[in-house]
């Protein structure tokens, strides 16, 4: 029970602005001892992946009829490389940390040797694709380049150029660019030893590369002209590539349409912007910022790339651009001459509002084009995100985000933001974080993919955030934390949304009393959202999480809660999950949460793990494929005579269940003490049609 005491001390490691320290990465061989070299596929099937027939389209993995109505409506179709025709090598399904199969969307991908080639057959026209891949880093860090040669029928013909110099980091949090580095933190507790290291006679010797992760990237391309359904897209690793191996996750295509002209607007051309990229345009967005404020009229950026390399104020602006296919605003990472007040080492490519110390900026409307970052490395303290500031009464719509820390990073208080049809993908860090006080205020139909942290997240630090609302978006991914995660807030409400393959110290959703928030009042819904591949192994605990699951850390969770609707599909251990630490389980409870209307199907171990005191209900939760007892109930680990400290409140119409009878039978009720720590894991069966 000691081990629960790693979590309370890596929380109290802080960043020094901004942003929580999540606890030391863990161990690279979960419990079950599969163990993998660094680059080295999992077992896998070799040849050839789904064959020459009808294209396979998923969402998330899945057969789309599976997430109807849920996640973002996009205006591609995703096509997994396991499920395409190949020479190459299907590597997974492995759900093992420090894994490329593990980060890969639905848990594989192919593997390509030079000469070896993935094809595609377009389930619809297209003239634009997006390829997510991964190579091999550099021996000493910083990545290569490799090619990628593209054909469309055989006839059409390009070269992209893959790179690995945005991804593989390694080591303890925040992690490191160098494979060969020591221990970023000696004095933090390891898995691999069981151990503190420079606590520990004699020092334990930690293999190198230690814990790679953040493994893929994507890169778009425009065809240059229209191709239909029935056409086949080859991808070839071609022979002689500088990289040993080349592996292909998935293909997005998509027919992108002409660009937008907004005719009656402020020209950035006109004050000196150069739409080829080799001369910084930074100071003049400015100017037609201010002469576009004078005048009252938007801002267009047309078809180009604008080199940017610091942060653009915007307050009381409309800036439009040509669409983000055509529309690319990109920048370097610029290292400081001495830090910024904030913290700041490095700047870089930006829109920023006004500090909300200084009454933030208002009216705001940012929509059709994309950020390009070169954020290699994280440094907590950096305000080096694609958008950030504070926003009030503003809109976002139709950006591309890539390569920055965060895709949007707000500070409020502030109110009144609206967030839509933006792709957000490749971050070190979250994709969109409503940090303290951010109100009235949603994020909608926004597909975020790869991040390095929390996908969506409202963090209550200080001041609470109140009335958003995170509803039918799609996160796939995360690399590390959750998918979706809540800290603290009052009336907030996560609705429609679909996740999908969270690795690592976290899972798809996650209510948390945890980093310094506001405790949850009010209320809290969250509904009719879809978990895919969830519950993953916590490689510093040692145990399986819930698909959803709630963590009582700092305080009490015991506002009015509601989960109804939701699906929780092929979890990896548990569906649900109560959880307090184990310094605070005789301090902390999680009470009165009401789950109504759900479907599990298919999980590791068990429907509902509680280790936690508090109390829950269940009314019309149905279950099937359930690999061990439905409710693994050890509340507080006091284990009184009267049974857990947890209690299971039945409302009726709870069916289904697994190989040890039904998920919530009257034996379990209302606390039998069911503790099982480590439950052997009975991987369910491919999700199905209810």
């Amino acid at each position: 029970m000691a081990r629960y005491t790693i979590r309370a001390v890596a929380e109290r490691v802080r960043s020094r602005a901004r942003r929580p320290a999540r606890t030391a990465a863990a161990v690279t061989a979960v419990a079950a001892g599969l163990v993998l070299a660094l680059g080295a596929p999992a077992p896998a099937a070799s040849g050839h992946g789904g064959g020459g027939g009808a294209p396979v389209v998923t969402r998330a993995a899945l057969d789309p009829a599976l997430v109807a109505g849920r996640g973002a409506t996009v205006d591609f179709a995703e096509q997994e490389a396991e499920n395409a025709s190949t020479d190459g090598t299907v590597i997974g399904p492995d759900r093992t940390a420090y894994t490329l199969p593990s980060e890969a969307s639905g848990r594989a991908a192919v593997r390509l040797k030079p000469g070896q080639y993935v094809e595609f057959t377009l389930p619809r026209a297209a003239n634009a694709l997006t390829v997510r891949y991964s190579i091999p880093d550099a021996p000493g860090g910083g990545g290569i380049t490799a090619p990628l040669d593209v054909s469309v029928d055989g006839r059409h013909r390009a070269t992209m150029t893959l790179t690995s110099r945005y991804s593989w980091l390694y080591n303890q949090y925040p992690f490191s660019n160098d494979p060969r580095g020591d221990l970023l933190h000696p004095d933090w507790w390891i898995t691999e030893c069981g151990c503190v290291p420079a606590a520990t006679t004699p020092v334990p010797t930690v293999d190198k590369p230690f814990r790679p992760s953040h493994f893929y990237d994507e890169q778009r391309l425009l065809l240059g002209r229209r191709y239909e359904a029935g056409d086949t897209v080859r991808l070839t690793a071609p022979r002689g590539s500088a990289a040993a191996w080349t592996v292909i996750d998935l293909l997005d295509a998509q027919l992108v349409g002409a660009p937008h002209v907004e005719k009656r607007a402020v020209d950035v051309l006109a004050f000196g912007a150069d739409p080829t990229g080799r001369h910084d345009a930074a100071d003049a967005f400015d100017r037609a910022i201010a002469h576009a404020k004078k005048r009252h009229l938007k801002v267009y950026l047309p078809p180009g790339t604008y080199q940017v390399n610091r942060h653009v104020l915007v307050d009381d602006v409309t800036i439009v651009g040509a669409g983000s296919w055509y529309t690319i605003v990109k920048g370097h990472q610029v290292t400081l001459d001495t830090p910024a007040p904030d913290g700041s080492v490095h700047t870089g490519v930006g829109f920023y509002g006004k500090d909300a110390a200084d009454g933030g900026s208002h009216d705001v409307h940012l929509s059709g084009f994309t950020v390009e970052g070169d954020v290699r490395e994280r440094v907590d303290t950096d305000q080096v995100n694609a958008v950030g500031g504070a926003l009030g009464d503003s809109t976002i719509d139709g950006l591309y985000l890539h390569h920055t820390k965060v895709g949007m990073w707000f500070d409020g208080p502030m109110a009144r933001l609206r967030v839509t049809r933006t792709v957000i993908a490749d971050q070190i860090a979250d994709g969109i974080n409503f940090h303290t006080g951010v109100t009235d205020s949603s994020v909608s139909d926004t597909f975020v993919r790869n991040t390095g942290d929390d996908g969506l997240a409202m963090w209550s630090e200080k001041t609470a955030d109140a009335r958003n609302v995170f509803a039918h978006n799609t996160v796939q991914s995360p690399v590390l934390a959750n998918g979706i995660a809540l800290y603290g807030g009052t009336d907030n409400a996560v609705t429609g949304n679909l996740v999908a393959d969270p690795v690592r110290e976290g899972s798809a959703i996650q209510v948390g009393s945890r980093f310094g928030a506001e405790p949850f009042g009010g209320h809290l819904r969250i509904t009719d959202n879809t978990t895919v591949r969830s519950g993953p192994f916590e490689l510093n605990w040692k145990i399986g999480l819930g698909a959803i699951w709630f963590y009582a850390l700092e305080r009490d969770i015991d506002a009015d809660i509601e989960v109804t609707g939701d699906h929780f599909l092929d979890n990896t251990y548990n569906a649900v999950m109560f959880v307090s630490d184990f310094p605070v389980k005789d301090k902390y409870a999680i009470r009165g949460v009401r789950f109504k209307d759900i479907r599990v199907d298919g999980t590791g171990t068990s429907v509902l793990s509680a280790r936690s005191a508090g109390s829950a209900s269940f009314e019309n939760v149905d279950a099937r494929d359930v690999g061990a007892v439905g409710i693994n109930n050890c509340g507080s680990f006091n284990f009184p005579a009267s049974g857990s400290e947890f209690a299971v409140n039945d409302l009726g119409g709870n069916d289904g269940g697994g190989t040890t009878g039904p998920w919530l039978a009257s034996w379990e009720l209302p606390n039998t003490i069911t503790c099982d720590d480590r439950p052997p894991v009975v991987p369910p069966p491919a999700p199905a049609p209810w």
